[in-house]
């Protein structure tokens, strides 16, 4: 076959010295005699998935069509592509993507699986809040101070439905700096004594608190010391229900509160002064609606009527006042009812439970505090907490222990009222007894 364009021979001297009469100018024409070695092959400058190009522009000039024999130097590079512009390969598909132009240049990664991912960031999620809860339940667990041991109470009574705490504010200055006894008007007595004493009852039929005044006269029945082991017969003594306390602590307390009720108490919970003005300092203080103005030296209590957030130093002078009301200590612990279910329900809400900043704080102050029976658990505590909180709900009730008279300065309990209410508790009935 002959390779030579226009019918022309191989001969030398027909090529050469034609001039112009030449249909083809000299610059076109191919010279065959001269044999370049083949180019080193090149990396290609563009991604692998250009194969899918027309071969016009794997060898020849682009857009002439023309496919030289292999081993033909164009003198073009054979990796680059001259404009990118739309179409593409055969058929016009320009790539895998389906598109023109660029698509086909990329190929295209897989779509995100975001079922897996979202799966992923839940499990990540659920095993984050289990460490963090884990930790946080140890690390409370480990402040409570479990001193009280209610197995060395004797001659208890028997149990009844729903459970029983009994919840005590002690005049402890333990922790307490002289600046603190200053600032918080506490004094510097030695030892503790009882400020405060109520008993929870939660049950099914709704949260019952009743007030137990400390000038309360009962009687102290037979007992065992907490530190002796001692038996000490009853003699029929009747004293003022804090100097139970007074005398031989939480256990002889408990089992005078049982001996003069009937009621099994289940739990004990006691803080001192220090840590309720912390815990009220944590949570950004208390709010409460005073509806009468009042002052007292001895507590600190300054007060004026209407709403108003009480600090902890404020809110300890709150609740020890009983000189500046005609009830005295009855009302008194009305004050400290009111208070205590604010305090619940101010604390157990979304932004102290969810705000780690408020949260720790606040759970550090009060479990520092804290004195509990040797059988309470975060469980049974977070329940009174809890019960506390809905003691102002619609199913809540709180009052006074009833009362029929006084006795030299002490109070009497009503023991016809008395007996009724604790038949209702023990029952986990609706509590209709009335206090004072």
């Amino acid at each position: 076959m002959n390779d030579w364009p226009d019918r022309r021979t191989g001969d030398r001297s027909e090529r050469y010295g034609q001039g112009s009469a030449s249909p083809q100018p000299e610059s076109a024409r191919a010279m065959p005699h001269i044999q370049r070695r083949p180019a080193p092959p090149q990396r290609p400058t563009v991604p692998p998935q250009s194969q899918g190009y027309d071969d016009r522009y794997q060898g020849g000039q682009p857009g002439y069509g023309n496919n030289p024999e292999p081993g033909y130097d164009s003198g073009y590079n054979t990796g680059q592509v001259y404009g990118g512009g739309v179409g593409g390969g055969r058929g016009g598909g320009g790539g895998r993507s389906g598109g023109g132009g660029d698509a086909g240049y990329v190929q295209g990664r897989p779509a995100p699986d975001w079922r897996r991912r979202i799966k992923l960031g839940a499990l990540t999620l659920v095993v984050v809040l289990l460490v963090v809860s884990v930790s946080t339940y140890f690390w409370a667990d480990g402040k409570l101070k479990r001193e009280v041991d209610l197995a060395k109470v004797i001659e208890r009574p028997e149990a009844g439905d729903g459970t029983n705490y009994l919840i005590v504010g002690s005049d402890s200055r333990e922790g307490m700096s002289a600046e603190d006894k200053k600032r918080l008007r506490t004094g510097s007595a030695e030892g503790k004594r009882t400020d405060s004493m109520m008993i929870l009852h939660d049950g099914s039929n709704g949260p019952t608190l009743v007030s137990l005044p400390r000038d309360s006269q009962v009687e102290i029945p037979s007992f065992k010391g907490s530190e002796s082991g001692k038996m000490f017969q009853g003699t029929g003594r009747q004293v003022k229900l804090n100097a139970a306390y007074a005398e031989d602590g939480p256990e002889l307390l408990v089992r005078t509160v049982e001996f003069n009720t009937g009621l099994r108490i289940d739990h004990y919970v006691e803080i001192g002064f220090g840590g309720f003005a912390q815990i009220v300092d944590a949570i950004g203080g208390v709010e409460l609606d005073i509806p009468k103005a009042f002052k007292d030296k001895k507590s600190g209590a300054d007060f004026q009527a209407g709403k108003q957030t009480l600090n902890g130093e404020q809110s300890l002078a709150f609740v020890r006042t009983r000189y500046a009301f005609a009830g005295s200590d009855l009302d008194r612990t009305k004050n400290q009812q009111k208070f205590l279910a604010a305090l619940a329900s101010q604390t157990a809400t979304p932004s102290t439970i969810l705000n780690p900043f408020k949260l720790y704080p606040t759970m550090g102050a009060g479990l520092d505090t804290l004195i509990v029976d040797k059988d309470m658990s975060l469980w049974a505590l977070g329940n009174m907490f809890f019960a506390m909180k809905g003691v102002t709900g619609g199913d809540g009730t709180s009052m006074n222990m009833p009362i029929s008279g006084s006795n030299g300065g002490n109070l009497v309990w009503d023991k016809a009222k008395v007996k009724q209410l604790v038949q209702q508790l023990k029952n986990d009935e609706k509590v209709t007894v009335k206090g004072n």
